[in-house]
C-alpha cells in the first residue's frame, strides 16, 4: 500500500461513532458521537477529558482493537487493522503490562523481535533506551522488583523499539517522579523534532500545556474545544508585562500613570520559578555528591536512532 506523502495527516478521524451494545445488539452506551480532527507530521496532539469522555475508545479504534460503528478513521494512510500500519505504530498503555520474569534487556528484545529487528540493530537500540530512560545499571534485574515509575520508564522504552512514526502515549508520566516526568516531556518534544507524530492523553493537564501543540477536549463523546494550545488558552483582553525590580519610588510613579492610562488598580506580583523548576534544580544540587542511585537515574540522552540526524 503506498505510504502518504510527508504533508498528508497522520492521523484522520472524520464523523467517528462508536456505540457499545448489549447481547442483544440494543444499543447501551454511546461513547463517541461524530468526532473528528486530524493529527499532522511532527505533531503533539493532546487528547484530553474526564473518565468516560471516549478517550480511550478513540484510541483503541486508532490502534485497530475497536471498530467503529460509523465513520471513518486512516492511521498512517491506511486503515487502523492494516498490519503496515502497526509495524510504525508505538503504543505506551495507561498500565504497563510487562513479564515480571523477564529483565529490561530481556523485555526490550522481546519486542524488538515482534517486529523482526535485526539483532545488531537490536542490541544497540536496547542498550541507548536504557541509557535514555536512566536504568542501564538496572538492565539484569526482575522488572517485578522495580516500582512503578521504574516499570513506567521500560514501558516508554519499548514502545519506542521499532522507531514509529506515530507514538501513542496514554498516561505516559503516570508513576513517574518529577525528574522522569520532565525526561519523558524533554523526551517528547525530542521525537516531534524528529519528524513523529505524537497522541498524548493524560489527566495532568500542566504536562499536555508543556508539549502540545494542539488538542481536543472531549466530554460525553463529542469534542467540546479544540485548536493550538496557547490560542485556546490566551486572554485577548489583558496583558502582563515583565521588568526588571524598580526602587520603591520609580515603581509608585509607575503605578500611578498605569492608573491614569488603564483607569484601574493595576495587578502586580513578582515572578516565580515553577514548582517543576525548583525540585529539579534541588535535585541536580543534591546529585552532585549523591553515591550510586537504587532507582532511575537522571538521563539527558535521547537514543542515537531516535535524534533528528540519525
Amino acid at each position: 500500500m503506498t505510504q502518504p506523502a510527508q504533508t498528508d495527516p497522520v492521523v484522520e478521524v472524520r464523523g467517528l461513532h462508536k456505540v457499545f451494545r448489549d447481547f442483544w445488539h440494543r444499543p447501551k452506551v454511546r461513547a463517541l458521537d461524530g468526532i473528528t480532527f486530524d493529527i499532522g507530521p511532527g505533531e503533539v496532539f493532546g487528547l484530553l477529558g474526564p473518565n468516560g469522555s471516549g478517550k480511550s475508545t478513540t484510541i483503541k479504534i486508532l490502534l485497530g482493537l475497536l471498530h467503529p460503528s460509523e465513520g471513518s478513521v486512516q492511521v498512517l494512510g491506511c486503515p487502523p487493522t492494516s498490519v503496515s500500519a502497526k509495524q510504525d505504530i508505538g503504543y505506551l498503555p495507561e498500565e504497563s503490562y510487562l513479564y515480571r520474569y523477564l529483565t529490561p534487556r530481556e523485555t526490550l528484545r522481546f519486542y524488538g523481535r515482534l517486529f523482526d529487528l535485526p539483532t545488531p540493530v537490536l542490541d544497540t537500540r536496547t542498550r541507548e533506551l536504557l541509557d535514555m530512560v536512566g536504568l542501564p545499571h538496572a538492565a539484569n534485574r526482575p522488572v517485578g522488583e522495580f516500582s512503578k515509575g521504574m516499570s513506567r520508564r521500560i514501558g516508554i522504552a519499548q514502545a519506542l523499539i521499532n522507531d514509529p512514526r506515530l507514538v501513542i502515549l496514554d498516561e505516559p508520566t503516570s508513576g513517574l517522579d518529577p525528574i522522569g516526568c520532565r525526561q519523558i516531556k524533554d523526551l517528547i518534544q525530542a521525537l516531534a523534532k524528529r519528524g513523529k507524530t505524537v497522541l498524548l492523553s493524560s489527566h495532568l493537564l500542566a504536562d499536555v500545556e508543556d508539549v502540545c501543540d494542539r488538542i481536543a477536549i472531549l466530554y460525553n463523546g463529542r469534542i467540546q474545544a479544540h485548536g493550538r494550545v496557547r490560542e485556546l488558552l490566551e486572554q485577548p483582553d489583558r496583558m502582563r508585562f515583565t521588568i526588571p525590580a524598580l526602587p520603591p519610588d520609580r515603581l509608585q510613579a509607575m503605578l500611578q500613570q498605569l492608573r491614569e492610562i488603564v483607569g484601574a488598580e493595576p495587578a502586580m506580583e513578582r515572578p516565580a520559578l515553577d514548582l517543576e523548576t525548583y525540585f529539579l534544580k534541588v535535585v541536580e544540587t543534591a546529585h552532585q555528591t549523591a553515591g550510586l542511585p537504587s532507582g532511575a537515574v537522571q538521563s539527558k540522552t535521547l537514543a542515537g536512532y531516535l535524534k533528528p540526524d540519525a
